[in-house]
């Protein structure tokens, strides 16, 4: 699984723009599910089990991964930029990047360190003060090859390191759509979809359509979720921790979670020795803030990955927890196709 998830990693997919990212999902589960792609993107993909369940279970993870996006071009050449998703601008400077659909490789950067007053000094460059160098002499030059509303992808090479760490850009959410594709090439007990979605990172958007057309009683989020077990960090400010299995939140900012499900994964868990923790903070969301409300109302779970670094090049997650976040999700499908 961790080399499926480095496959889908190094793939650049946007919000809006994840056309890489599908035609790879489509190109891997074509025989295996019924597949829709619907008019905002999303893969809709039925697997037909050899049963049927007495409830109608949704398995999402959303395709998209934050990054910027081209809004004006400089006469110098350089470009302005603008973030699509929500990324903290001092993960973001100085770094590499692609640009536009030849994948041209860039620098962001922005005023010298020199020319800076004391003011600006003192706080981080904002996205407006940022501009993308692609080693181009004059505006005119790069209107040959960039337009306005082009992405701008993290460049960020794979590589595991330390105890079981893996770093990457997009773990977020890619690690929850390698998890569904193992799930679908294994084959399912009972009838099961899954749906890949769009636009997560801009608004839920992608997870809005699909859980309206699939209708289910159940659904299960496969995300990735920001812990901060570093040094800087104490007691409840740390959130979660990696290493210590999948999350499974109570609530965050779009949700209050189905309190059975809740309590049924912790009991899943316990039942089969795996290890999983809750967020000790009310904090960031995921696409279950969409599929709970949707029609008259879906039992949702999130189940979730510690992630350190979360929407920067640089997200790193625990080998152990990747593999025990797909143990854990297997098994509660399982107690809930018939509940």
């Amino acid at each position: 699984m961790i080399n499926e998830l480095e496959r889908l990693c190094l793939l650049d997919g946007i919000s809006g723009s994840e056309s890489e990212v599908r035609e790879y999902i489509l190109s891997q589960i074509k025989d295996n599910a019924e597949i829709t792609v619907d008019p905002l993107g999303n893969v809709i993909a039925f697997c037909k089990g050899r049963k049927k369940p007495k409830n109608k279970i949704m398995v999402s993870a959303h395709m998209d991964e934050v990054g910027m996006i081209v809004t004006y071009i400089n006469s110098d050449g350089t470009l302005k930029i603008s973030p699509v998703g929500g990324i903290d601008p001092r993960a973001v400077f100085g770094k590499r990047v692609r640009v536009g659909k030849q994948g041209i490789l860039g620098v962001i950067g922005g005023k010298a360190v020199h020319n800076l007053s004391a003011d600006e000094r003192k706080k981080p460059v904002s996205f407006d003060k940022m501009t993308v160098d692609i080693g181009a002499d004059n505006g005119e030059e790069v209107k040959k090859l960039v337009s306005l509303g082009d992405s701008v992808r993290f460049v960020s090479p794979f590589c595991r390191y330390g105890n079981g760490f893996v770093k990457c850009k997009a773990i977020d959410d890619r690690a929850g759509c390698a998890i569904m594709l193992r799930m679908i090439r294994a084959g399912v007990e009972y009838d099961t979809y899954f749906t890949f979605v769009v636009q997560e990172e801009i608004g839920l958007r992608g997870a809005t359509a699909a859980a309206y057309t699939v209708a289910p009683d159940y659904a299960f989020v496969l995300e990735s979720t920001t812990a901060a077990d570093i040094p800087s960090a104490s007691g409840a400010d740390r959130v979660c921790e990696l290493g210590k299995g999948p999350v499974v939140s109570f609530m965050d900012r779009h949700t209050v979670y189905d309190n059975e499900l809740y309590e049924l994964a912790f009991c899943v868990a316990r039942e089969n020795n795996i290890p999983c923790q809750t967020k000790t903070k009310i904090a960031g969301g995921n696409d279950a803030g969409a599929i709970h409300v949707s029609r008259g109302g879906v039992k949702t779970a999130a189940i979730s990955l510690p992630c350190r670094y979360l929407h920067s090049p640089c997200c790193v997650i625990n080998e152990n927890d990747f593999e025990n976040a797909y143990t854990l999700t297997k098994l509660l499908l399982d107690r809930t196709y018939n509940k």
